[in-house]
Parts: C-alpha cells; sequence; structure tokens
C-alpha cells in the first residue's frame, strides 16, 4: 500500500501492474474498503493496471476534516490518483458509492473515461431522511456498534451460509472506520442526486446489480439506465450489493468484457488509427510515439499509419494474448533476425514487467531455433540497456 496526499489529506491507494496497460480505476462501497477488489485482481492484472483506493475515513485513509463531502470532492480524488499514475484517460469501475463517484465522472469529466461500470448504485440512493437518520446515529452510537446492523445487508443470504466468517470479517473492518468522515458520506447521498445529469455523455457505460440487494434493488439501476439514455444493465442472480465480494471471478468476467477494445469486423473493415495510435503510446510511451510522428514526412508519413494501424490497431490492440505475452513473441522475432527495432522491444519489454528470468529464456529460446551469434548479440544488447545484474562472488 501507498500513501498520496492530496489537498492536505493522506489518501491510501494501490496501483498494480505494468505501466504499458491501460489503467483501471476501481472505487468500493460505503463502510468498506479497497480490499472488496482482492479476488477480482488476479483476473485484471495480465491485461490491465489496477489502481485501487481507500475512501475518506476507510481502513488507511485519513479522515476528512471539518468541511462536508460532495462528489466533486471524491471524483477530484480519483483524478488526482489517475494523474498520479501518468494516465490521461482511464477505465473506472464503482460500487454502491463508488458508483457515485463513477456518475460524477460521466456527468463532469466524460473525456476522461474510457468505460464506466457501475454497480448497485442509483441516480437517487434512498433518501435525505434515511441517510441523515444514520448519520447522526453513526455519531452518537459508532460506526463498531451499528456494523452488526448496517453489514447483514451487504450481502445475499447464501453468501453468508457459504462463508459464515464473512460477515465477523466485515463488521470488524466496518468497526474501524472513522465515525464523521462515514457519516459525512451519508449527508452527501442524502442531499446530491445525478437526475438529470447524465444524459449525453460519450462514455460507454455498464450497470450491475444484485438481485438480492436491499440496498439497491434492480429498479435503482433500471433508474439509473433511463438516466443514462438507456445504459446496458445486467442483473446477477442471487448476488447482494457487493459482486465483487461475492462472486468475484463472475464480476471479473464481465469487466473485462467491458473494458476489451471492440475491433469490430477487422477483416471487413480493418482496426480504425485512433484505436492503433491509443495502444502504440501505451505500449510504448507517448514520448516515443510523439517522436516518431513528428519525424515522418510526406514520404514515410503513410508507413506510420500503417503500422499505427496494422501492428497496433489490429495486433497489439487484440485481447487473445495479453501484452506481456505479445511482448515476448516480438523480442524473440526481432532478436532472432538480428531487427534494429530490437532495442526499442527491449525497452518496452521493461514497460510492459517482463522479468530477467522471462527475457533469459525468451533469448535462451532464440540461440536454439534462431541461432547462437543471434541470441549473444541480444544478450548484450540486452545488458547494454540495463538487463541484469552483477553476480556477487563469494569466496
Amino acid at each position: 500500500m501507498a500513501f498520496l496526499n492530496i489537498k492536505g489529506r493522506s489518501v491510501a491507494y494501490r496501483l498494480l501492474g505494468a505501466e504499458a496497460n491501460p489503467l483501471v480505476v476501481l472505487a468500493h462501497p460505503l463502510g468498506m474498503s479497497q480490499a472488496v477488489w482482492d479476488d477480482v485482481l488476479p483476473a485484471l492484472l495480465p491485461r490491465y493496471r489496477v489502481l485501487t483506493w481507500d475512501l475518506p475515513g476507510h481502513s488507511a485513509s485519513q479522515a476528512w476534516g471539518e468541511a462536508p463531502i460532495a462528489p466533486s470532492d471524491l471524483a477530484a480524488e480519483a483524478l488526482a490518483l489517475a494523474d498520479h499514475a501518468g494516465a490521461k484517460r482511464f477505465h473506472f469501475a464503482g460500487t454502491s458509492i463508488g458508483g457515485v463517484v463513477g456518475q460524477q465522472l460521466i456527468s463532469e469529466h466524460a473525456e476522461r473515461l474510457l468505460s464506466a461500470t457501475l454497480t448497485n448504485t442509483g441516480a437517487v440512493i434512498g433518501n435525505p431522511e434515511l441517510w441523515n437518520t444514520r448519520a447522526g446515529r453513526i455519531r452518537q452510537e459508532g460506526l463498531a456498534a451499528m456494523a452488526e446492523e448496517i453489514v447483514p445487508r451487504w450481502f445475499a443470504p447464501a453468501c453468508f451460509e457459504a462463508e459464515p466468517a464473512l460477515k465477523t470479517g466485515w463488521c470488524t473492518q466496518m468497526g474501524r472506520g472513522d465515525d464523521d468522515s462515514y457519516a459525512k458520506l451519508c449527508e452527501m447521498l442524502g442531499s446530491h442526486v445525478f437526475t438529470g445529469k447524465l444524459s449525453g455523455k460519450p462514455v460507454k457505460v455498464q450497470l450491475m446489480g444484485g438481485s438480492e440487494d436491499m440496498a439497491t434493488p434492480p429498479a435503482t439501476l433500471e433508474a439509473l439506465a433511463a438516466e443514462l439514455d438507456g445504459a446496458a444493465l445486467e442483473i446477477l442472480e442471487s448476488v447482494g450489493h457487493v459482486p465483487s465480494v461475492e462472486v468475484p471471478a463472475l464480476f471479473a468476467e464481465k469487466l473485462l468484457a467491458v473494458m476489451a477494445v471492440d475491433l469490430g469486423d477487422v477483416g471487413a473493415r480493418g482496426v480504425d488509427y485512433a484505436t492503433g495510435l491509443a495502444t502504440r503510446q501505451q505500449v510504448l510511451g507517448e514520448e516515443h510515439v510523439a517522436r516518431s510522428t513528428e519525424n515522418a514526412t510526406r514520404l514515410d508519413a503513410p508507413f506510420q499509419q500503417m503500422i499505427t494501424r496494422l501492428a497496433w490497431g489490429e495486433l497489439w490492440s487484440n485481447d487473445d494474448l495479453t501484452r506481456r505475452e505479445r511482448s515476448m513473441i516480438t523480442t524473440g522475432i526481432l532478436a532472432a533476425l538480428g531487427r534494429e527495432e530490437l532495442s526499442l522491444h527491449l525497452k518496452t519489454a521493461k514497460r510492459i514487467g517482463l522479468s530477467e528470468a522471462e527475457l533469459r529464456q525468451v533469448l535462451m529460446h532464440v540461440a536454439i531455433y534462431g541461432g547462437v551469434p543471434a541470441a549473444n548479440h541480444a544478450f548484450a544488447l540486452a545488458k547494454e540497456l540495463g538487463w541484469g545484474g552483477i553476480i556477487t562472488r563469494f569466496c
């Protein structure tokens, strides 16, 4: 876990995965923590860089302070963290109040979003009386005392039956939070709605809910879908309020499908330049791509466009292989052929997160199947570029 100072507050976050992968930002429900995403991470990390964080006064994030909290404050935290990760655009997924953060991003910062997956949330959640009453009780009784009443609303009964320790675990987690920060977030939910604010936004949105969700039942998601111009909605059967905890494998499968680049009918129409350019910038870095573009002349500009559409659009944007796998294939081929671009792709392999052991095996394969001289050259070039450490010998 790491910490970032945002407007004078310490915010706990995790930034996991390779720099060359697209970023997905995940926002957790009220009263929980970024740990709700733990069982989803193994499915996401091969293809995405993942950023999670704790809401104000939750887990390791500092309490909020005296001022009220607004959705714009929480969205500002998400944007500050994305900026810290170096991502101009990113995928977003949020559950419950995390979905409210997503609605704020759609409403005011749609240009930053590649997609938005909102689960178990609504343009209107509950009513002011409900939230103000809860805020008052939290300040009076404390989170630890009220956790036994609140936590059972998060999960479908079958989930508790299958995992009896789940209730105790999340009650303990909730009880450790800051009472006043939680109360302020309750008051925010009671005073801010997104009715009339989400239509006409150019963002790919997927909504998900649970058939057993008492906090945001399917009707609440249906109303949100209408606000989002008929956004796609899927209700997961026998699931409550937190699908990433209750059915992590299914949730990850659904999320990956939303975030995957839709290449369309490649055989009939190819892949557009913009898709290839975005992938090329993510993999090689924006500075390298900018230099290549600036150095293009009338002679080779069509060539640059062609490789952007074909190599980076049709191949590297395709989800059948991870970028890590494509990096190993590309590095091996370039090494075997002794091509000039090997240097570039050895640098790229670091951005993608190849380990020294993985690169070694790629080049050992080159030695067997492409020739020892080719592998010898590739090993020497890799060492010049900073791969490999000094072997310490003991007498």
